[in-house]
């Protein structure tokens, strides 16, 4: 009579292969979240330039620029789009435009996108960057230079 071979695995062969799972993950979760935040970044900045394509065709129209924001209720504010994505719920960034400092509405306009607001995903912050800011003067800001 032939003795039957035991097929499977030892405790300890499925302790080092979950072992290496945990470690491999635990390498490549912060890899996969920089780039999710990379990408919520390169959403921003794309929205900042697509509203302030709209404001300059505005400006062209009228000789000014629009404030808004997620509040604004001026009809000519709600024609610009307040957050980053297809829909508040999705998006990364709220995003407002103001006058820029020490000048006048007319002059110069300043759009401002602020992550993880109550208004949109509360869940994304991006604290290497923070707030991605826009000036119709070409000029380009955030928290840190490797932003834009």
């Amino acid at each position: 009579m032939r003795k039957a071979s035991c097929r499977g695995f030892t405790l300890i062969e499925l302790l080092t292969a979950v072992t290496i799972v945990v470690i491999v993950a635990a390498v490549a979760y912060p890899s996969y979240q920089e780039s999710v935040r990379k990408a919520k970044r390169a959403e921003g900045r794309t929205a900042l330039m697509q509203l302030m394509q709209q404001q300059e065709r505005y400006y062209s129209q009228h000789s000014r620029y629009v404030p808004f924001s997620s509040s604004s209720a001026e009809p000519q504010a709600k024609q610009f789009r307040w957050y980053s994505a297809e829909s508040p719920q999705k998006s990364a960034y709220e995003i407002s435009g103001a006058a820029c400092a020490d000048e006048q509405i007319e002059t110069c306009i300043a759009l401002t996108a602020t992550p993880g607001t109550g208004n949109v995903d509360s869940s994304f912050t991006d604290t290497k960057c923070g707030k991605l800011m826009f000036f119709s003067t070409g000029r380009k800001a955030a928290d840190d230079t490797d932003c834009w």
